[in-house]
């Protein structure tokens, strides 16, 4: 994008809401008229600071004088506004597109967090799940090895399960040996 299209994208964000103050635009013009290559004339720089007119007023005839000037004197504008107001710099619209990846890119940061939104109830949850998916279906094969290995295993558990499910397990284990 050349610097008029920018000046011209960022010219409401600057203008609105009294972003810049008067000190800080009047660095700027002065910074425009002093410094080589001079971009503003004395006579438009006194145009442009002058107080009679509201600072809304001057800055976009300002805006609007340097988007007519030419693709060096927007650059200019935002070399000065860079040294006189950088945070407003950083904060401009033109500069969060340029910032601004390939949209059909990933973001790894955005990514990551999505995948672990829902936190370690939730993984314990499914782990508890398929846990016990496993073990049933281990327990519920019609071999007879199988529930002499499971009874072992719960029998050496009391940690892992309640003393109440254990129990249950047990009993279930019992009746289909028994069968």
């Amino acid at each position: 994008q050349s610097y008029c299209h920018r000046l011209q994208h960022d010219t409401y964000f600057l203008t609105s809401t009294s972003r810049l103050n008067e000190q800080v635009v009047d660095k700027i013009i002065l910074q425009l008229n002093r410094v080589y290559p001079q971009i503003l004339t004395n006579e438009e720089a006194e145009k442009f600071r002058n107080p009679k007119a509201s600072l809304h007023t001057r800055l976009s005839d300002l805006l609007k004088h340097l988007q007519k000037k030419g693709d060096r004197h927007c650059q200019e504008f935002y070399r000065a506004l860079q040294i006189n107001a950088e945070q407003l710099f950083n904060d401009l619209p033109s500069r969060k597109i340029l910032k601004t990846p390939d949209p059909t890119e990933i973001d790894t940061d955005k990514e990551q967090y999505m995948l672990n939104d829902r936190g370690p109830v939730f993984f314990l949850a499914c782990f508890s799940v398929a846990a016990g998916l496993a073990l049933f279906w281990y327990c519920c094969n019609s071999d007879t090895k199988v529930v002499g290995r499971a009874r072992r295993i719960l029998g050496f558990s009391p940690i892992i399960i309640g003393r109440h499910v254990r129990n249950i397990c047990m009993l279930y284990l019992e009746d289909i040996s028994r069968d």
